[in-house]
């Protein structure tokens, strides 16, 4: 059975943390000068926080001729966990956070804080508290879309572009900290496309406003309310905020949110290629100042790279004119697309720089 804890971690730290549009107009407020408070009134009612149960771990099957009693009367309770096969084991629970994104009750939240639920409760501040299902999931950005069970309308956020914010602007949290629903949290943008080693596509939005457990899945808006990002991880050596948080930007949000809610799968592009780093040597013959792009290690047989024309040692420098920065700007951009699509991607090849155009494929789904 997956673990329901409500925070991950990260080496030594912890780690927290279709009705036809997406998403739907709401009026917006600048925080005033005073404080936060107007605009957590008007958002706080799109936050909801999650508890989440799942059956207890299968229990051990215990050695032929064991003996339960004397087992008992040797020990006592010093084993209380010890799972023996006429105890009812408690059901798993934790908690998280979660937001609403259309007026039929879709809502989003991290993928693991409904890791293995069998059954999810998602309560409201206003007490109201409603069943949800599982539309769909993505591992690999850690984002789930819920659907509420129910006939009613609720108030929906809107996603900002998470691009567009920068080092230094003001972001605000609210979330369901240690079961402390309702907390409202204040920080800035700490630093953009973060890659925390979570996954193959980590470009978080650091953060320095107050992120613990039991706030992952939940908003991080911007000054207009809008959502910027979903608070997912913390960096921590105590499980306690340090001023370190991580959200997924919106913009990978929305496109995967978009694509789950067609039919609870994930498609993503898929070039077929394995890749590598620019080494400092070639950057320098090549005049870049740091090494950029990503260098072609192999081309899969029979794969959209293959047909297009794409050889070992090819540099990838753009796709679709999107400078490369590394190769995981790569794989990123590559998943944006749907399979299918046709993409120009730019390679230095023994000297030339040239565009080839591929169609991409699939990429392969794992159970990850």
């Amino acid at each position: 059975m997956p673990s329901l804890r409500f925070a991950r971690s990260l080496s030594l730290a912890a780690m927290l943390a279709t009705a036809t549009a997406m998403t739907v107009p709401t009026a917006t407020f600048a925080a005033p000068e005073g404080g936060y408070a107007d605009l957590v009134e008007q958002v706080s009612p799109s936050v909801v926080y999650i508890e989440v149960t799942a059956n207890a771990p299968a229990q051990m099957e215990l050695p032929p001729g064991f003996d339960e009693d004397e087992f008992r009367r040797h020990f006592g309770d010093r084993f209380p966990g010890m799972p023996f096969p006429d105890l009812d084991p408690e059901p798993m629970r934790g908690l998280g956070t979660g937001f609403v994104i259309s007026e039929d009750g879709k809502l989003v939240t991290n993928n693991h804080v409904i890791d293995g639920a069998s059954e999810i409760t998602v309560t409201f501040e206003d007490g109201r508290s409603f069943s949800a299902e599982v539309i769909g999931t993505d591992r690999l950005t850690d984002v789930a879309l819920l659907q509420i069970d129910s006939d009613e309308t609720f108030a929906a956020l809107t996603f900002g572009d998470s691009d567009a914010m920068r080092r230094g602007d003001d972001v605000m949290a609210i979330g369901n900290p240690f079961g402390l629903g309702g907390t409202v949290t204040t920080g800035v943008v700490s630093a953009l496309a973060r890659d925390i080693n979570s996954g193959p596509y980590d470009s978080f939005i650091q953060t320095d406003a107050a992120i613990n457990r039991g706030n992952s899945g939940g908003p991080l808006f911007n000054d207009d309310g809008q959502v910027i990002g979903m608070n997912t991880a913390i960096f921590s050596r105590s499980g306690g905020s340090n001023g370190i948080g991580f959200a997924v930007p919106s913009n990978m949000i929305e496109r995967v949110v978009t694509d789950l809610a067609d039919d609870g799968m994930i498609a993503r592009g898929w070039l077929g290629v394995r890749i590598g780093p620019m080494s400092e040597d070639v950057a320098n013959v090549l005049g870049y100042a740091v090494p950029v792009g990503a260098v072609v290690g192999d081309v899969t047989p029979d794969s959209p790279a293959e047909e297009a024309g794409l050889v070992n040692g090819d540099i990838i420098l753009e796709v679709e004119g999107q400078e490369l920065e590394d190769p995981q700007a790569l794989q990123r951009a590559i998943a944006d697309f749907q399979p299918g699509t046709e993409v120009e991607v730019t390679v230095f090849r023994k000297g030339e720089q040239m565009t080839l155009g591929v169609t991409l494929g699939e990429l392969p789904t794992r159970d990850t």
